[in-house]
């Protein structure tokens, strides 16, 4: 792959609702490029961008993968990003490095959730836009139904860059408004624009023309004053036009057959912006924030935005140049980490295939393998001059599934497992729960954890089964109270004895556990505190009522007896056990519940539904909000009713509802269902 400096690239993410044509577009923009001699195709699992066994299991993307296209003294970086929205993480990180989101519109089924997903993430970032309406080859096939979709939608100006021309009823070229030429079938032949269609396209261009005269003043001027504007004119308008978002394109295609794709990689070369045009980008350094220009002279700033862990190739780090530029076998410095890192070959990837090349520009794109100490959202830079570029901003966990290893084998690897593909997967997260003694592993939803297990089994042979976590109660008390516990053992030899009196006091919520030695006159000796202490301690964590940690108590221990050769810790530890459960189950005993504040952001149409199901799980609806044409409902919500509100949010809303929740508070579980919960336990414990 020859050199390209930072003029000469295009950075753009493949946004869309899921099955909208991205992978397939991808594997024909390659095709027409000539860096791949044949397409592939998703369903036989023979993309370049799909080549995850378990992307070619599913015939789905999971993972960001990219394309390099090399058109017309250009290369543009293609990051082809997953549709199905528990991959949201992959979305995020492409986003972040690109310069121009091409959003794909499905010719038949029109602006769908996925779109408008889409639309939001380039927003987050302020990314240029082009709109490709892809599938113009299907029967159902409708250019202006799909186009009036997008304006009711965005209520953006969408100017059509191209329009289609058929032959005998059929998608088989577009006509170029720019050129006035048209492209025509898989070759992408240029030819004369077909008689029947002249007027058409007369027309069509008007809007192209207004469009570029739009984004400058002397070009408006100049085109009132009823001047001709030269193409070169109208290139440079429309490319400041797309770069401010003030005119979206629309380009035409049918991957699959690769028709449009040609002239399609022609628009992106003409009119996307090159990071050069896209200006500098804003850096923390040692003094505050500063600007790091696009261009070789300035300081390096890379930015990782994934990684992927592979057993056999180990550690691939993939990341954008934003100033300076990168070298084969050198030496970077972490400025998160404060580590240096040494680089040996780097790569620009196609695929899963790595091609070795002796450096990288400003702006592009590329990957090293087995770096030490660098994750994803890290910034790589000159040790002189340390530089922390903004990562991809990631959403917090929506599912959790609890992990139990297969077998003893498994579990010594479960650990630094769990660790790798959390790693690979910023969106993944693991941790041990010390309520409920299980490692829990938390994902944006079920597909998402499905596989996660799938690739522990089949990447490093980790075998887990998974279930719905238990809900991390705690035990406490309502009322004051307090009693006494004797132990007594005598078996030959020296006895055990203790004698413990205790109080038990409710705290306010939160505070956690205190210890009050109230012992007058030397009852009991103060050497036994420590293992009084002690029995409590082991008590606590063992829960008395349900087998949940007990807080928020004052344990006070007021009077008790000792005998001068049979005390003993072990006695006073047991004893302090013993009197603490016997005061408990007397002190008005409660399990408290954690309360999650939830918010969700639904269409219109879906409030009513929401609010019901909400109603069922004992949910109090705090506030409601409306937002362009959606509805953002505010409410406290028990964890236990909630394990699996993404499964439930997603057939309620048809896909097209986001959820958020955090932990607000614990309060205490309704008695009816705290019997349950502690019946349950008994049943465990028996069994």
């Amino acid at each position: 792959m020859k050199e390209y400096h930072s003029t000469q690239l295009r950075n753009v993410v493949l946004l869309g609702h899921g099955s909208s044509g991205k992978t397939s577009l991808a594997e024909a923009m390659l095709f027409a490029s000539g860096a791949v001699n044949r397409m592939g195709e998703v369903e036989n699992g023979t993309t370049v961008a799909d080549f995850d066994e378990e992307e070619i299991r599913r015939h789905i993307s999971l993972n960001l993968a990219l394309a390099p296209v090399e058109s017309k003294d250009c290369k543009i970086n293609v990051l082809d990003t997953p549709g199905y929205t528990d991959f949201v993480g992959e979305v995020k990180s492409a986003v972040r490095v690109a310069d121009l989101a091409l959003i794909l519109v499905d010719a038949a089924s029109g602006v769908e959730v996925g779109t408008e997903l889409a639309w939001n993430f380039a927003d987050e970032q302020e990314l240029p836009r082009m709109v490709v309406i892809n599938k113009m080859n299907r029967e159902n096939a409708n250019l202006n139904r799909a186009l009036e979709a997008l304006r009711q939608t965005f209520e953006q100006n969408f100017v059509l860059f191209q329009l289609p021309v058929d032959a005998e009823g059929e998608f088989a070229g577009v006509i170029d408004l720019l050129a006035m030429k048209a492209s025509m079938g898989s070759e992408g032949t240029v030819t004369d624009i077909p008689a029947d269609m002249a007027d058409r396209a007369e027309e069509a261009r008007l809007q192209l023309v207004e469009a570029a005269a739009e984004a400058d003043d002397e070009l408006i001027m100049k085109y009132l004053e009823g001047e001709e504007l030269t193409e070169e004119e109208i290139q440079e308008g429309l490319r400041a036009a797309i770069l401010t978002g003030e005119t979206i394109p629309v380009l035409l295609t049918a991957a699959t057959a690769n028709h449009g794709t040609q002239a399609l990689l022609d628009a992106l070369v003409a009119n996307a912006p090159s990071p050069v045009d896209r200006g500098p980008v804003t850096a923390e350094g040692v003094a505050g924030e500063e600007q790091i220009e696009p261009n070789e002279l300035a300081p390096l700033a890379a930015l990782v935005f994934k990684t992927t862990a592979d057993p056999y190739v180990g550690k691939l780090t993939y990341f954008r140049v934003y100033g300076g530029m990168i070298e084969s076998d050198s030496r970077v410095y972490n400025s998160r980490a404060e580590e240096e890192e040494r680089l040996g070959q780097l790569y620009v990837m196609r695929g899963k295939e790595q091609i070795p090349v002796p450096h990288l520009h400003t702006g592009d794109i590329g990957a090293v393998a087995k770096l030490a100490h660098t994750l994803t959202g890290d910034t790589l830079c000159d040790e002189g001059h340390p530089v922390s570029l903004p990562g991809p901003v990631f959403p917090s966990p929506l599912f959790a599934v609890a992990v139990n290893p297969t077998s003893k084998a498994d579990q010594a690897k479960l650990g630094p497992t769990l660790t790798r593909i959390c790693e690979e997967d910023p969106t993944l997260h693991w941790r041990q729960d010390p309520t409920t003694r299980q490692t829990i592993l938390e994902g944006m939803g079920e597909a998402h954890v499905d596989i996660a297990v799938r690739r522990m089994e089949n990447r490093f042979g980790v075998g887990v089964q998974t279930e719905i976590p238990r809900v991390p109660y705690r035990e406490t008390i309502t009322r004051t109270h307090g009693d006494q516990y004797r132990h007594k053992k005598q078996t030959g030899g020296a006895g055990q004895f203790a004698e413990v009196h205790m109080r038990l006091e409710p705290l306010p919520r939160d505070t956690g556990y205190e210890f009050e030695w109230d012992v007058f006159g030397g009852a009991i000796s103060r050497s036994f505190e420590s293992s009084i202490r002690k029995g409590i301690r082991q008590v606590m964590e063992q829960g008395v009522i349900a087998g949940y940690p007990v807080v928020d108590i004052r344990a006070a221990v007021y009077d008790g007896k000792e005998h001068p050769v049979d005390s003993k810790d072990i006695a006073f530890q047991i004893a302090a056990r013993e009197v603490f459960k016997r005061v408990m189950m007397d002190a008005g005993p409660v399990l408290l519940e954690p309360i999650y504040r939830i918010t969700v952001t639904v269409p219109e149409e879906y409030t009513g539904d929401i609010i019901g199901d909400l109603n069922t799980k004992r949910a109090q609806v705090q506030g409601m909000d409306q937002e362009t044409g959606k509805t953002i409902i505010t409410a406290l919500v028990p964890l236990a009713e909630t394990q699996r509100y993404a499964t439930d949010l997603r057939s309620l809303t048809q896909g097209r509802g986001i959820f958020s929740m955090e932990l607000d508070h614990y309060q205490p579980v309704p008695s009816h269902l705290m019997q349950e919960i502690v019946e349950a336990h008994k049943r465990e414990e028996e069994g």
